[in-house]
This record gives structure tokens, C-alpha cells and sequence, in this order.
């Protein structure tokens, strides 16, 4: 069941927290304003490794029930340096009984009311903050922001490694020079391969794509 956040404590507690921090470091003669509240670097390093285990764990379980991290290269085909190998085949994991080709016949109101899209294909948290970024070269794009709108297949809210789900609104394009070399995919690294790239706007922009296209496209994508 997917569960409702309620961010009031937590948003008072990181009130009081900031507060209690900005008291605790004077802001510098030089600044007349303060953007964030500061801590000393050795104090933020030391927390972050006392906690390293526990997050790193955390995350594992995560990534280990969304996806097939078994390694599985694809024969003969590696990265631009020759030594890295690509990973083949779809890894986001499907629920019982579930099929792609199923999947792909439903509307989106279908999947989201039944529940049904794969966890691997919502917004992946990132492992310890709560927004990141990737920089794009040109190569292969449009330079637009595009809005998949993939609230239309599940309902945004559930808590995940205390995040909050919410609808990703517009993203850039990531470029398709190269992309082999630069898995994973989408903004936040939720798609593992370009399998799972394939399947991902198969299913969200409704193109119904046989097996042999799909294979065709990955083809395409690692020629690049």
C-alpha cells in the first residue's frame, strides 16, 4: 500500500535544527545574509561517515527490489574505452504476473488505479539528498524541457528513504551520443539499460513497439 507523507513534524524539526545551527555559526562579517544554514565541514564529514553504513544499506534494499543487478555484459559490445562491458536486457522488475506486453496495452488511469507500474520506472531517490543534477552535452538533443506526465500511472505520495514521490515535472533531454557509456538512464538513474530505456517510453508514450523494433532501437542506440 502505498503510504501518505506528513511533512509537518519533519518540517518543524528542520526549523528548529536550522535555527539552532545558524545560532551556533556567526555569519561572517563580509555576508549580509545567510542562503543556508552552515556546519563546520569536519562536523557534516563526520556524520555522513557514521551514517555511510546504514544509508548505504538502505539504498541497496532498495535498488535490489526494483532492479536485476545481476551482471549480465552484453558479448562483444563495450564502452568507447574498450574495457567497460554494457549491461544487457531489461532489469526493472516486473511484479507476478505481469507481462510488458500487457502492461503496454492498458491506459495509463488503468495502471495507475490498479497500481501496477513497476517500482523501477518511479522517481529514485537519490541516496542521501533529496535533489541532484546531471550536465548534458548537445550532441543528439533538443535543448526543451519535456513533461512525461507520469503521474497518469501511479498515484504521487508514497515515502521513499524518507522522500516523498511527486510527479517530476519538466526534464531535459539526455543526449544520445554515446549512450552507451553513460548508464544509468533518465535524470535521476532510474532505468539501468537502454533495454529498460525502451520499455520505459514504450509504456509511457504509448508507441506499442513490437519485440524485433525494440531490439532494433537498443541496436541503434549502442551504434551511436
Amino acid at each position: 500500500m502505498r503510504r501518505v507523507w506528513n511533512a509537518g513534524v519533519p518540517c518543524a524539526l528542520v526549523v528548529v535544527a536550522a535555527s539552532l545551527s545558524a545560532l551556533s555559526d556567526p555569519l561572517p562579517p563580509d555576508l549580509t545574509y545567510r542562503p543556508l544554514p552552515a556546519r563546520p565541514f569536519s562536523a557534516v564529514k563526520a556524520d555522513d561517515e557514521a551514517q555511510k553504513p546504514r544509508v548505504m544499506a538502505r539504498q541497496k534494499a532498495l535498488l535490489d527490489a526494483r532492479y536485476d543487478l545481476a551482471d549480465r555484459p552484453m558479448p562483444g559490445v563495450k564502452m568507447s574505452g574498450g574495457t567497460k562491458p554494457v549491461q544487457e536486457g531489461v532489469r526493472v522488475k516486473l511484479a507476478k504476473d505481469q507481462t510488458w506486453q500487457g502492461l503496454a496495452e492498458m491506459s495509463p488511469g488503468e495502471i495507475r488505479d490498479r497500481d501496477l507500474l513497476p517500482d523501477g520506472f518511479l522517481p529514485l531517490p537519490h541516496v542521501k539528498q533529496a535533489a541532484g543534477g546531471q550536465v548534458f552535452p548537445t550532441s543528439f538533443m533538443d535543448n526543451n524541457m519535456h513533461d512525461l506526465k507520469l503521474e497518469r500511472f501511479y498515484k504521487p505520495g508514497r515515502t521513499v528513504n524518507d522522500m516523498v514521490e511527486l510527479p517530476d515535472g519538466p526534464i531535459k533531454t539526455f543526449t544520445l551520443r554515446g549512450i552507451k557509456d553513460t548508464p544509468p538512464y533518465l535524470h535521476d538513474g532510474r532505468l539501468m539499460t537502454l533495454a529498460d530505456t525502451v520499455e520505459f517510453f514504450n509504456l509511457v508514450l504509448g508507441v506499442k513497439l513490437t519485440q524485433d523494433e525494440k531490439d532494433d532501437l537498443v541496436a541503434y542506440m549502442l551504434a551511436l
